[in-house]
């Protein structure tokens, strides 16, 4: 369970932080079609606390890890 949760927080994280810096999120909703959705989910008042939220996992799940050993 502990290597999903981190797997799960720095996979989100590393998606996140991409589609936060690079033009990612704008080409794979055109390439999926959504491309409406753009004006609601390619905004940083999104991006950024989901970002946080992973990053935010991320250190959580570290550190359960290291209180269990």
């Amino acid at each position: 369970m502990k290597n999903k949760l981190l797997g799960l927080g720095v996979g989100g994280t590393i998606l996140a932080a991409l589609c936060c810096f690079t033009p990612l999120l704008p080409l794979a909703f055109g390439a999926l079609g959504l491309t409406g959705l753009l004006g609601v989910v390619y905004n940083d008042a999104v991006l950024l606390p989901v970002l946080a939220g992973f990053l935010c996992l991320t250190g959580y799940a570290l550190w359960r890890q290291t209180q269990q050993k």
